[in-house]
């Protein structure tokens, strides 16, 4: 079976970011079609990627795999902007980390743009992860943990400290983006994300072009099962698949929802469309079809 996987990063080393990722993605290559992977968005450039020029450089190497799609900063990404990654090459934007809200008046003219060149957008939502879940681990007794913990303060003190709100990716800013472009083709990522499920659900129930990623990690996985978010609360047409983890635990996390189908019961139709098609339809590589045709 084909696989999908809406949301793999563009690889970094955040120890010595000035380093050149192009070996990386010659691994992260590999390590993807070994998990099964057979088409994937590669989130490129933003604020702590390479440049725009550098990513598609480097991705041309690989489009059978990897769909080039624009980390973007809508403050600074505007219409215009939009049509120049698009004449670059990528065919997908995404956001993160916003200053304002996702559905900010002055950030509707890049929507606009996608919306017109059939580019979907991909939105964070809810509270940006780090390298330390404290629900399963803590510094105090964990070696590993505690080696994160010091990576994260180095980090901050080389960058500063981020000015980020999990208020302003809300999936209800989706609703609103969503009624006003409603060819504009929308996931959301992680489900909603902790807090934001009910939220999530309700937008992807009403509206057309709103799907959410499955990605997230175990805890998310986990709420997936015990509320009944995928094929119940959300619909099995309104999901995709996607990993957003370390290229070496891409393997361990398609295996582990595929033990979740197993236990869901689900059909070969319905897999099918989670590992494949409804993210083929959405990035144009399937045709969609509707009931009677």
């Amino acid at each position: 079976m084909k696989i999908f996987d809406v949301h793999i990063h563009y690889p970094r080393n955040w120890e010595h970011p000035e380093e050149d990722a192009a070996p990386m993605v010659d691994r992260l290559a590999q390590v993807a079609a070994a998990a099964g992977i057979t088409k994937a968005c590669m989130l490129t450039g933003g604020r702590f990627g390479p440049s725009y020029e550098r990513g598609m450089e480097v991705l041309q190497n690989y489009r059978d795999l990897f769909i080039p799609v624009a980390v973007i900063d809508p403050e600074v990404v505007d219409g215009d902007g939009v049509e120049q990654l698009y004449g670059m090459g990528y065919r997908g934007l995404k956001l993160i980390g916003v200053a304002r809200d996702y559905d900010c008046p002055d950030y509707l003219g890049a929507y606009a743009k996608a919306q017109d060149l059939a580019m979907p957008i991909l939105f964070h939502m809810g509270v940006i992860g780090g390298g330390l879940d404290y629900s399963i681990t803590h510094p105090r007794r964990d070696a590993a943990a505690a080696q994160a913990y010091q990576r994260m303060l180095a980090m901050t003190d080389r960058v500063g400290p981020r000015n980020v709100s999990a208020s302003r990716m809300s999936p209800l800013h989706l609703d609103t983006i969503a009624n006003r472009f409603p060819r504009l083709r929308i996931i959301g990522a992680h489900l909603g994300n902790q807090g934001n499920y009910d939220f999530a659900a309700s937008v992807a129930r009403w509206r057309h072009n709103v799907y959410f990623d499955m990605s997230g990690g175990e805890t998310i996985e986990r709420h997936a099962l015990e509320r009944k978010l995928i094929g119940t609360e959300i619909g099995i047409e309104k999901l995709v698949f996607g990993s957003d983890c370390g290229m070496d635990e891409i393997r361990a996390h398609v295996d582990r929802f595929e033990a979740m189908f197993d236990l869901l019961g689900l059909s070969e139709d319905e897999r099918e469309r989670l590992w494949w098609r409804n993210a083929a339809e959405i990035y144009g590589l399937e045709e969609p079809t509707l009931a009677g045709e």
